[in-house]
């Protein structure tokens, strides 16, 4: 393969060669990586609780975040289209405002539970009203303020090698740190402050 042909960035492809690793990774682009959705890789989405979301803003500064839902909350329009709800939250929106200053983002599903897989989706995102992903999609949840759609770039999977399997658990079950100061913020230098 032609490096200028390769997916991925340009570091990588110097690490590869400076590692020796460019006949895997050419491999592995070759056999695990698609620009679509497969249909395997849709039926897997449909039925995650969860999702890590990888944003930067303009200047590069990452977030990650987790969000969860019922089975299927990111919805598979097609092989090259994912929507997933943003519910509401603490009202700081890091995500979305990346998404506004930088629409590059990655999705993270990770099966804890039966397959111990996981499936990368990288892509291009942008916002949308829930009024427009109910006209456009059918999409309707009452909790749902917004939308974010994601035009699908790349796919991939996440091997099971390093996946714990995790049982399953209702929320009542064991104790949940309490919201608000949990990490004792308010007892040092919160973030802006001199």
């Amino acid at each position: 393969m032609d490096a200028g042909n390769l997916p991925g960035s340009h570091g990588e492809h110097v690490l590869q060669s400076l590692f020796g690793t460019r006949a895997r990774a050419e491999a592995f682009y070759g056999r695990q990586m698609s620009d679509r959705l497969t249909p395997r890789m849709r039926e897997f989405v449909a039925r995650q609780e969860m999702a890590f979301v990888g944003t930067a803003d303009a200047a590069g500064n990452c977030d990650t975040t987790f969000r969860a839902g019922p089975p299927g909350f990111v919805r598979s329009i097609d092989d090259a289209t994912l929507v997933y709800p943003e519910y509401r939250g603490n009202g700081v929106l890091a995500s979305l405002g990346n998404i506004l200053e930088n629409p590059h983002i990655s999705l993270l599903f990770i099966d804890f539970f039966e397959d111990l897989v996981g499936l990368h989706v990288n892509g291009r995102a942008r916002i949308t009203t829930a009024l427009d992903a109910e006209r456009r999609y059918g999409l309707r949840e009452e909790r749902v303020e917004r939308w974010v759609e994601v035009d699908v770039e790349e796919a991939y999977i996440h091997c099971s090698k390093h996946i714990p399997r995790l049982a399953r658990k209702e929320r009542a079950d064991g104790p949940r740190p309490a919201a608000g100061d949990y990490y004792g913020v308010g007892e040092g230098r919160p973030v802006g402050t001199s």
